[in-house]
C-alpha cells in the first residue's frame, strides 16, 4: 500500500521538494505531491503577514486533496514567529476542509523537543534580527529556551536556498559549540538536511532540519515508520515516529 503525503509549499521554495524525494529514496512505499501558495518574502510587516492567511493555504490544501493524499502538511515555518496557535488552527481547517490528517513543520517541531526531551534550543535561520527575536520569544512561552542563535538577516524567500552548505554548516557548528539539547535549523528553503547526520557524528548535538522535521511530521500523523530514513539524522532514528 502506497503512502501519499501531501505538502504544502512556499511558492518561492526550491529546496523542500527535491530534499523530501531525495529522503524518501529511503522509504519505499511513501511519495510526495506538493501545492504551492503564494509567499517571497518574510519579515514582520502587514504584507509580509498576510501571506499567511488562511484561505490561500487551504485552496491550496483542497488541490492536493484531489489526488486522494493521505495527510497534508504545512511545510513552512510561519507558526514560529506567528504562534504555535496558528498552525493548531490551520490543522483543524485543513482537516475540515480536506479530511485528511493534518501536520505542519512547527508543531513538528513542538512534537519532536517533547520527544527529545530538549529544553535548551539552538537556532538557526537565514531570517532578519526581528523575525529571530520573535521566533525565541514564542518558544520560550512554550517552555523552550533558545540558548543560542545564528541568523543570515535575509528576507527574500528565493535566496535562502541560495545560502552555501559551507556558511549554513558552520552556522549550525557555531550554535552547537553551545551545546544545546539539540540545533533546530528553521526554514523549508534552507539546504541543511543533508549535513545533519555528518554534524552530529561530530559534535554529539541532535540537528533537526525543517524539511526532514516535516517528514517525519507527516509519518508520525499516519502511524507510518520507514527505518531507511535512520541514515538521515537521529530524529528518523532515536527518535523516529512510534
Amino acid at each position: 500500500m502506497t503512502l501519499r503525503l501531501g505538502m504544502l509549499t512556499p511558492s518561492s521554495n526550491t529546496v523542500l521538494e527535491p530534499v523530501t524525494q531525495a529522503m524518501l529514496a529511503d522509504a519505499p512505499g511513501v511519495t510526495a505531491h506538493f501545492s504551492r501558495f503564494r509567499v517571497t518574502e518574510i519579515g514582520l510587516g502587514a504584507a509580509q503577514l498576510s501571506q499567511f492567511e488562511q484561505e490561500p493555504i487551504l485552496a491550496a490544501a483542497e488541490l492536493l486533496s484531489h489526488a486522494k493524499v493521505d495527510c497534508i502538511a504545512w511545510n513552512g515555518t510561519s507558526a514560529s514567529w506567528l504562534g504555535f496557535e496558528r498552525d493548531e488552527a490551520l490543522c483543524a481547517a485543513l482537516a475540515a476542509r480536506t479530511g485528511a490528517a493534518p501536520c505542519t513543520a512547527v508543531l513538528g517541531f513542538r512534537d519532536l523537543f517533547r520527544a527529545a526531551g530538549a529544553r535548551r534550543i539552538g537556532l538557526v535561520t537565514p531570517y532578519t534580527t526581528d523575525v529571530q527575536t520573535r521566533i525565541a520569544e514564542n518558544w520560550g512561552r512554550e517552555g523552550f529556551e533558545v540558548t543560542a542563535e545564528r541568523h543570515a538577516g535575509l528576507s527574500d524567500n528565493f535566496s535562502f536556498a541560495t545560502l552555501p552548505q559551507e556558511r549554513i554548516a558552520a552556522m549550525i557548528r557555531e550554535v552547537a559549540a553551545d551545546r544545546p539539547d539539540c540545533v533546530a535549523v528553521v526554514c523549508t528553503n534552507m539546504d541543511a538536511a543533508r549535513l545533519a547526520p555528518e554534524i552530529e557524528r561530530e559534535t554529539g548535538v541532535p540537528v533537526f532540519d525543517s524539511v526532514a522535521v516535516t517528514l517525519r511530521a507527516c509519518l508520525a500523523a499516519l502511524g507510518a515508520r520507514s527505518p531507511g530514513l535512520a541514515r538521515w539524522g537521529r530524529l528518523f532514528d532515536r527518535w523516529a515516529p512510534a
